[in-house]
């Protein structure tokens, strides 16, 4: 019998920009962005807390000419940054929970207009069925 990969290995937050929720439950979480913009990550240790930069640990990015999985996903390096920023297609980028400083637990991406962004928890520390999965963005 096959097995749903939500709540076994990944959660995923469809619409994420501006949007803080815990990475408690997952070891990493890849943001993947479309749109002509700057994404910005920031950090907190509580979910209503005062979200500010981790630090510029933002290096590997994986960009994409298509939103349709037309194309292959190209590797690339920036500077280390907490910002992406793409004129079109999609970017991906992961930030590893082991990246943050404790306590901090609670991870946004911002949009500098009107990008989108979604969150994909993987490597989730325990197996659930989807309903039974954490509420992250409390």
């Amino acid at each position: 019998m096959a097995m749903e990969g939500l709540g076994r290995v990944f959660n995923i937050i469809p619409i994420a920009a501006g949007n803080g929720f815990s990475l408690k439950q997952a070891t990493a979480c890849t943001f993947v962005c479309t749109g002509n913009d700057t994404f910005t990550l920031t950090v907190a240790s509580t979910f209503g807390g005062s979200y500010a930069t981790p630090g510029n640990i933002i290096t590997r990015i994986y960009t994409n000419t298509a939103t349709n999985g037309t194309a292959t996903w190209v590797k690339a390096s920036q500077a280390a940054s907490n910002a992406v920023t793409i004129a079109s297609g999609t970017v991906a980028f992961t930030v590893f929970g082991i990246q943050l400083a404790d306590p901090k637990a609670y991870v946004k991406v911002s949009v500098g207009g009107s990008g989108l962004v979604t969150a994909i928890l993987h490597d989730l520390t325990a197996s659930r069925g989807p309903a039974n999965l954490a509420i992250l963005g409390a």
